[in-house]
């Protein structure tokens, strides 16, 4: 098992983080399963989209943020 792939997908989608990670990823919820349980590689472009989903995310987030700061 991954586990920095378990810490994306939580961070990302939270406890039910498999079948939303697989959708972004266009990929099976099963596959993803799979990548956990260690029975399927995981492919190396993976990580990349990991990488730029918690990019996105980050930036979605700070922008949130800014405008929260200016309402405070």
């Amino acid at each position: 098992m991954s586990r920095l792939l378990v810490e994306a997908g939580e961070a990302l989608y939270g406890p039910q983080w498999q079948s939303a990670l697989a959708r972004d990823l266009g990929v099976s919820d099963r596959t993803v399963r799979r990548w956990v349980a260690g029975t399927t590689e995981l492919p190396q472009g993976v990580y990349v989209d990991l990488l730029r989903l918690t990019q996105e995310r980050a930036q979605v987030l700070e922008d949130l943020a800014a405008r929260l700061r200016e309402l405070g």
